[in-house]
């Protein structure tokens, strides 16, 4: 249940992961989408990336970074491009040695330590190999997200081996298009997004010309590899190398010739131990990961010198809130809520279990067509969110973000134009007079800052002391909410005391559009990392988009603000303060239960730490049979998977069997016949009966354009105001674009409500453009007679 709206996707591994989409179930869009495009398809399946910082989709786009070689030769001698040489120490000497071996291999390092340059060296070797044994060599490094690629490129692979080797870059945020076989064909080394090796892998197995097969490459390199686990698309790829392999011991058995595999090597700071209460669980959680890898052993090392690296860590607490009056006035409004909805909280307000029983609410409601609970409950989560505001930033913010809101529902009921009114039911006009009876005593609240939460002035006093005790203070703050990161930079920038000691601040967010915040383009995000690197910007404060992977400056403090998830982020977002006498600081209030989840995660690390030693010294022949049982069972999982998808399929019902209605006011809005599919992507509905029942409003985001599309507006109930989708522009042609999460879908005799079109086992007909362009063609040929006779 998608239960975090506002929040930032956290790690795909994350403990969080099934129950609020914490882990990267931000849809990915194609690379031709805008991020806050409100046309999106909600069915694009998903890649690894947690953040959305630009993964990549089901239909990426196959483009080419170019134009940018001169960046890698900077320190080159300019009378000869001579070879690098790659110089390991002996620690990482010591981990790559079964890999050069040829053996498959996860290389566990902390961050910062040079695991990627390692990788690097192990690519050269590779490659020199192959050449001697006079055998050709292709290395894929596969990433999990789209700045990864050019990082990978510019900072190492195309740094130290573009004078021998031929190295590209492929990735849905690039400019010259190609095609992705080609380019396999003629490079040596290809550095990618993982989706786009999977399209092209699923496209070989139907048959398409376009696609590649795993038999094309020596080497495959996998970043992060800690997220090859259940669903993720690193997962999707090693399992079509664990059936080919099982398959190559039958071809072996009848004398025949195996397909030839790539070598596996796998990098991550931190496999984690998958939520394992108990050490035999995160043995076992190990274990999986190297089965999942098809790794011979798992590498790491505990070395001295690199241990007084690590980061001084401090818990800051603040101390409890005495007094929240503006909290308590929120409060009380969502009492009154309560009362008028009739609804009785299972939990505290403000708490993340407050938030899913909302929703749930929320849910419930609209099939039962209650208007009254389903608006009060989007009401209420409006006011949770606002009281976890308060807590963690200002009253202001928190007053700024409900004001917003109410001001945009207002907005929606008021008609666009002079076609009638829109209803303003009884229970809404309560909810709008209630914010507004408060609003100047909220106001008033917001202004007296004895009332703040002490988490601010805990933070006040970490980056002060950080910044003037250090000569050159560099550093990053994490928090939960692409909101509070915003409030939390102007906050900084408006406070005169921060800039005194030389603070310059910006913000770092992902570009995923799935909150309230307008996401952060690739460009703007490159923008401020350049700026972090150069130091025109000294602090960035961070959703944990910035934790995992990127190419980040080297900080001497990292600040985690009231942010707790697991032992990977933790693990993670201290591996960013890598300049000598660094810190890392959690601010959290006393009593709030974040201090204490830091610890568990500590505990979690070192557990991990026992695992990983444990599995190493493990008899081989125990551990290759466990290896063998979990990847057995992982090929079995996805044979019935892939039964249960083509029943379904064959399942797959006439569009006569749903209608949709409203999901505000549950007005019937269409039958299933009506809809039509374009690119097998969009659904949309073109019958003149539907034009009638709602109205075209701005679209808020910019327009933009892309490929035969456009995006024109917003749909809206003519009835109510509620949001139905979006107004696109096909090959010159208007289509309504229906969003299924603001319907009620009735199946039968059931009414279910979906948040992905993909969910609903209907097979809609595709979009006949010629047959739609012909009536429109007849339509204004009419017109033009009618024009005439006048």
């Amino acid at each position: 249940m998608s239960v975090e709206t506002v929040e930032e996707g956290e790690q795909s591994c994350s403990a969080a992961a099934t129950e609020t989409n914490m882990d990267g179930s931000m849809p990915s869009l194609p690379p031709v989408l805008s991020a806050n495009s409100s046309l999106l398809s909600e069915d694009l399946d998903s890649s690894v990336d947690s953040s959305g910082l630009g993964a990549s989709a089901d239909n990426e786009e196959i483009e080419m970074y170019k134009g940018e070689e001169e960046d890698l030769a900077e320190d080159d001698d300019p009378s000869e491009k001579r070879k690098r040489d790659i110089v390991l120490r002996d620690y990482q000497m010591e981990v790559a040695r079964p890999a050069l071996e040829e053996k498959n291999i996860i290389i566990c390092l902390p961050t910062g330590s040079g695991k990627t340059r390692v990788a690097v060296y192990i690519t050269e070797k590779h490659l020199e190999m192959r050449k001697q044994m006079g055998q050709p060599g292709k290395v894929v490094v596969l990433v999990n997200k789209v700045p990864l690629v050019e990082q990978h490129y510019k900072a190492e692979f195309g740094r130290f081996l573009k004078h021998q080797y031929s190295v590209e870059r492929v990735s849905g945020a690039s400019q010259l298009k190609i095609s992705f076989p080609q380019i396999i064909e003629q490079n040596d080394i290809i550095i990618c997004t993982a989706q786009i090796l999977e399209n092209s892998l699923a496209k070989a197995k139907n048959g398409d010309e376009d696609g590649i097969k795993l038999s094309q490459f020596t080497l495959m390199v996998i970043d992060e590899c800690h997220h090859t686990k259940k669903g993720g698309v690193y997962n999707h790829i090693m399992i079509r190398f664990l059936k080919q392999k099982h398959q190559n011991h039958l071809l072996k058995k009848q004398e025949k010739s195996p397909v030839p595999l790539p070598q596996i090597l796998g990098l991550t700071a931190s496999p984690g131990v998958g939520g394992a209460m108990s050490q035999q669980r995160a043995e076992e959680h190990i274990l999986q990961i190297c089965a999942n890898l098809d790794a011979f052993t798992i590498k790491t090392k505990t070395f001295k010198e690199e241990e007084a690296k690590t980061p001084f860590k401090r818990i800051a607490r603040a101390e409890e809130r005495k007094e929240d009056p503006f909290g308590d006035v929120i409060k009380k409004i969502m009492d009154e809520i309560h009362e008028h909805a009739e609804l009785k909280p299972l939990c505290e307000p403000g708490t993340q279990n407050y938030e899913q029983w909302v929703v749930q609410k929320e849910q419930n409601a609209a099939k039962e067509e209650n208007q009254k609970v389903r608006v009060c409950a989007e009401h209420l989560r409006q006011y949770n969110e606002a009281l976890h505001q308060s807590n963690t930033i200002r009253m202001s913010d928190a007053f700024r973000f409900l004001d917003k809101y109410h001001n945009e529902e207002l907005k929606t009921k008021s008609s666009p134009d002079e076609e009638g009114i829109v209803t303003i039911t009884d229970t809404e006009r309560f909810l709008f007079t209630l914010f507004k009876d408060n609003k100047a005593k909220l106001q008033q609240l917001m202004g007296k800052p004895q009332y703040e939460n002490n988490n601010l002035a805990q933070l006040k006093t970490n980056i002060l002391k950080e910044f003037s005790t250090r000569e050159r203070a560099r550093g990053i703050i994490f928090t939960r909410t692409r909101l509070s990161a915003i409030a939390l930079c102007q906050w900084i920038q408006e406070n005169p005391k921060f800039d005194e000691v030389g603070v310059s601040a910006s913000y770092l967010i992902g570009g995923g559009d799935q909150s309230l915040v307008k996401p952060m383009t690739a460009a703007e995000q490159k923008d401020v990392l350049n700026k972090f690197r150069d130091g025109q910007i000294n602090l960035l404060i961070a959703t944990t988009v910035a934790e995992e992977g990127l190419d980040i400056a080297e900080c001497n403090f990292v600040i985690r603000y009231c942010l707790v998830t697991n032992e990977i982020a933790m693990i993670q977002a201290r591996g960013r303060g890598r300049a000598e006498d660094s810190s890392y600081t959690l601010v959290a209030e006393a009593g709030s239960g974040v201090a204490e989840r830091e610890s568990v995660n500590e505990y979690r690390e070192k557990m991990m730490s026992k695992a990983i030693a444990k599995v190493c010294k493990m008899n081989r022949a125990d551990y290759e049979k466990k290896i063998r049982e979990f990847q057995m069972q992982a090929i079995m999982e996805e044979k019935v998977k892939i039964k249960k998808k083509q029943q379904k399929g064959m399942m797959k019902e006439p569009p006569s069997k749903i209608s949709l209605s409203c999901r505000q006011c549950s007005v019937f809005v269409c039958s299933g016949e009506d809809i039509e599919k374009i690119e097998n992507m969009h659904h949309v509905n073109v019958t003149p009966q539907f034009s009638k029942l709602f109205t075209v409003r701005e679209n808020a985001s910019l327009q933009e354009r892309l490929l035969d599309y456009e995006t024109n507006g917003v749909i809206a109930c003519k009835n109510c105001g509620q949001q139905w989708g979006s107004m696109m522009l096909y090959k010159s042609i208007e289509c309504p674009c229906l969003h299924i999460k603001n319907f009620v879908v009735t199946y039968g005799t059931k009414k279910k409500t979906f948040s992905k079109w993909s969910e609903l086992p209907i097979k809609f007909t595709a979009f006949d453009y010629t047959q739609h362009a012909d009536l429109l063609v007849e339509d204004s040929g009419e017109e033009d007679d009618d024009m005439e006779t006048d």
